[in-house]
């Protein structure tokens, strides 16, 4: 992979944080006035058109697309991702942008956590102690013997906990499955699942609404566009750790927009997560590169 690549997939990370950030302050606005689930619905509506229009641009076109070694994988991790997505966004209405991030970004911990028990990997004591590190930071968040115990500071972990096992999952099918084929099963199954459950909640979106619902879609697409191209000119490895300017980001709308408040252990707690997460990315990266040796 050359520097120059490189680079360029840094900018669209980079870019995809801002994009997302804004697409879960449109998220935010809207599950304030109308049902989670309907809002997942029509964004995943929106996603499955397209994932296929991709698909079909993609070499051997929609066959392709669905041909799976994993079919009841692929539905299981459409359907964590999209039930996560429900948790997240009620995160953001109940607990607000900033602190339902700063929870959120433990979730590469998880994963490292989770790698042993999930898929057999070998997980160091210094990757431990990064993890022991995250989760310190988490309850600095969530101030122990107060916030810890309410339903509010609980509901991003929880999503936390879903999205690792959804890239666990991931994971384990790209050893087979190539990224597209896991792309459309994560759009297709996840609109399947939403309509079945989002159908029984609608509401129908008033005035400007309307315009702030075509936004959400549209930056859902362009979010997952801009990562795919990220991650056809970059190793993940090498970006991933971009991935954590999605909480700069969405903490300025949260300030700007929706009015919140910066807490001093959020700041704090936040930091140790990142750093606990940015050494964990650090450290798996390494390991892969000894792997592979010299060539």
């Amino acid at each position: 992979m050359s520097e120059q690549n490189t680079r360029l997939g840094i900018l669209l990370m980079i870019a995809t944080s801002i994009i997302f950030a804004i697409q879960d302050g449109i998220s935010r606005h809207l599950a304030g006035e109308y049902n989670v689930y309907m809002i997942v619905m029509i964004r995943y509506w929106f996603l499955a058109v397209f994932v296929a229009v991709v698909a079909a641009r993609k070499a051997g076109g929609m066959r392709r697309a669905v041909t799976t070694h994993f079919p009841v994988i692929q539905v299981i991790r459409g359907l964590l991702l999209a039930l996560e997505i429900c948790v997240t966004v009620t995160a953001f209405v109940r607990l607000g942008l900033i602190a339902s991030h700063a929870v959120f970004a433990c979730y590469p911990l998880l994963i490292a956590a989770l790698s042993g028990p999930v898929l057999g990997e070998r997980v160091g004591w210094r990757r431990w102690i990064a993890i022991g590190t995250g989760f310190v930071g988490v309850l600095v968040i969530l101030e122990p013997g107060y916030k810890v115990f309410s339903p509010e500071a609980l509901i991003p972990f929880l999503a936390a906990v879903m999205f690792a096992l959804y890239g666990l999952l991931t994971r384990h099918v790209g050893r087979k499955d190539p990224a597209m084929v896991s792309f459309f099963w994560t759009g297709a199954s996840g609109a399947v699942i939403m309509t079945a459950i989002g159908l029984w909640y609608w509401q129908p979106l008033l005035g400007i609404d309307r315009v702030w619902m075509a936004l959400l879609c549209g930056t859902s697409a362009t979010g997952h566009w801009l990562l795919i191209r990220a991650l056809e000119v970059a190793e993940a490895s090498a970006i991933q750790p971009f991935a954590y300017f999605q909480l700069v980001f969405v903490s300025l709308i949260g300030l700007l927009v929706f009015g919140e408040t910066l807490e001093a252990n959020v700041v704090a707690g936040a930091a140790i997560v990142v750093g606990a997460g940015l050494f964990t990315l650090w450290r798996t990266r390494r390991k892969a590169i000894l792997l592979e040796g010299p060539g």
